[in-house]
Order: C-alpha cells, then structure tokens, then sequence
C-alpha cells in the first residue's frame, strides 16, 4: 500500500435509528489515516448532517448513496466508486455488511476491512475483521477465508484524535464523586438519557453537578432541556460535542450506554455505570464489568430511577472503588489502536 495518494473509503451509516458509533469509530481511522498523510472518502445511504459536518470540517469527502444499505446494489455501487477513485481499501462498519456483501467486494478486487461487533455473520470474506472489543475472540469468526486476518480486542480500541493529546495524564480521584457525566449515545431513541436526569433528582449529595452529552441526532433534544431546567442542581446539556475528553476529563462518574464509548471512558480512567440498550451492549458491559471497569444495571427497561441512584450514591461514596475501577480502564486501553489497524493494513 505504497505512498498514501489513493484515498481510504469508508461506507458506514449514522441515524436515529442505527446510532453514531459506527460512524464515529470510523473517524478514528480516518483521522489516523490522514496523520499518516492520506485521504478518506465517507460513503453513506443515510443523512446525518451534524455528523457530515464534523467529517467536512476535518477535510473529510462525503458521498451519499441512493442504497438500502448493505443491499447487493450498495456492495456493487460501493465497489464501482472504490475502483473509480482508486481507493486502496473498502471499510464497512455497520450490521447489514454481511456474507454477501463482503463476497461482492472481494469479487471486485477490492480490499475489505470490516469492522465488526458481534460475530454473527455466516462467512467472512474481508481481509481483515477488526472486533474492538473485550469478549472479541478467534472462534466467533471460524467461518472465514484463509486470508482473512483478525485484529481482535481493546489494543486495538479506535479513539479519536482529540483523545492522543491526553495520554499519560494523571487523573485525581476525589472522596467523595460529585460530577457526573451522563452519555446514552449520539441518538438514543427510547431516551434513556431522561430516566438517568430523574435518577439524577434523587440523589441526596452536596454540590452535585451533571453533564448530559446528547448527539446531534437526539430527537429528545427540547423534552431534555427542559427536565435540565427544572432540576435542583446544576446540569449541563451539551450537544453535538466535539472535545468528549474533556469532558471525561472533568467528571469523576460516568452513566453511560454500552457502545464504544466504554473504551474512551476506560482510557480516559472514568469510572462508569452502564446501562444497556441492545442485546450487544449487554454483553459488552457484563464483560466491562468483569474486567473492573463498569458497574452494569443491564437493560434500561428493567432499572428504575431509585436503583440507578442508590448505585450511583455507592459508587460516589467508595473512592478505593473508584480508583479500582479507574486504573482497570487505564490498562485495558491505550492510544495506540487506530495505528495498530494502520499497520495492519500497510502490511
């Protein structure tokens, strides 16, 4: 993969519906292939146009797609642009690019790379599958070519550009946790994020302060607003956020879904409390919880507002907890996971 002139093309979606992480993890990539001197072409069949602005304003191209995604028309158009633009490798990150579609792209001569949660797919055809997270293992992806290469677990953790300037920071772990970051994903359609602000009204604590993250896709926005105004202490609701180490940096408790955000928020050292929105992030967060680095309610249906707020008063009070949990984060991921993939591809 000599000089860097061929761009990267990414196809991946971002919606109400289908979320941002997909969409953001893959800027991670893009970022560390631009560090290392190429261009990135996003091709997506849905509109975001909060999110497309965030990929514009870092000199990502964006090309849309008359497709109903991961269709035999998306792999075909997909892999039509890809030789048109001389791409060097395809990335498809999204649960509808399955055995069919990575045999269509393969067929082309194209080089695939598929980002991958769950291991459910019949076959695999990709030339590399990389699988983030912490249960990832080789067995999930038996049925695949001799070719195929796995690149599996938190070394290889996709953390944006915005994340590399805080490494080897020392974070402070206080008494007593009264900031508390609150993050259910760039859409959460079932707004969770609510059910977390009345847990919030129950805790009993001086000088309690929040901030609540929603993505520019939350259709909740203004129902949000106004639960953040009525509330008896400071909360902030921040949208659209483009700095989230930060703000991670900031807080010394996280109430988050259980998307890739638990691996920035393990590097960053937050201790979190997870609650699932999907069957994926279940598992994700029982296995979290296991490494130390989580405290999982599990699914939102089941956990009321009174048990989200004595777990969260617990954690607030345990600072040997806390510190636990905080340095479990530090040594599960590091920055280095977007050039890890890099490599991989470059080889």
């Amino acid at each position: 993969m000599g000089n860097w002139v061929n761009p990267l093309l990414i196809r991946t979606d971002a919606s109400v519906q289908i979320g941002t992480g997909h969409l953001m993890r893959c800027l991670a990539l893009s970022q560390a292939w631009q560090d290392a001197g190429g261009k990135v072409v996003f091709l997506m069949a849905t509109k975001a146009p909060a999110l497309e602005a965030r990929l514009q304003s870092e000199g990502m191209k964006i090309v849309h797609l008359s497709v109903q995604p991961g269709s035999i028309d998306d792999a075909i158009q997909t892999s039509c642009y890809a030789h048109q633009v001389e791409a060097d490798w395809i990335v498809v990150d999204g649960y509808h690019f399955g055995t069919n579609y990575q045999r269509i792209i393969k067929n082309q001569k194209c080089r695939l790379l598929l980002i991958d949660d769950l291991g459910n797919f019949e076959y695999y055809y990709a030339d590399l599958i990389l699988n983030q997270n912490i249960y990832a293992h080789e067995e999930l992806y038996g049925n695949r070519e001799p070719y195929t290469q796995l690149l599996l677990g938190t070394r290889y953790a996709l953390l944006r550009r915005e994340f590399l300037k805080w490494r080897g920071w020392k974070r402070e772990i206080p008494e007593v946790a009264r900031k508390v970051l609150v993050t259910m994903g760039g859409s959460d359609p079932d707004n969770v994020t609510l059910k977390v602000i009345q847990a919030l009204q129950q805790v009993d604590m001086d000088g309690l302060e929040a901030i609540v993250v929603v993505g520019g896709i939350n259709p909740h926005h203004e129902e949000l607003q106004a639960a953040v105004q009525d509330s008896r202490f400071p909360i902030r609701l921040e949208s659209n956020v483009t700095d989230m180490p930060e703000l991670m940096a900031w807080a010394d408790v996280a109430v988050s879904a259980g998307g890739s955000v638990i691996w920035e928020l393990a590097f960053m050292g937050v201790p979190i409390i997870g609650l699932s929105r999907a069957e994926q992030e279940e598992v994700l967060l029982q296995r979290s919880t296991q490494s130390g680095i989580s405290v999982n309610l599990g699914g939102y249906h089941n956990v009321r507002p009174g048990w989200i707020c004595e777990v969260l008063t617990g954690l607030a009070h345990s600072k040997e907890q806390r510190l636990a949990m905080s340095r479990a984060g530090r040594s599960l991921v590091d920055e280095f996971g977007p050039d890890r993939v890099i490599n991989s591809m470059r080889e």
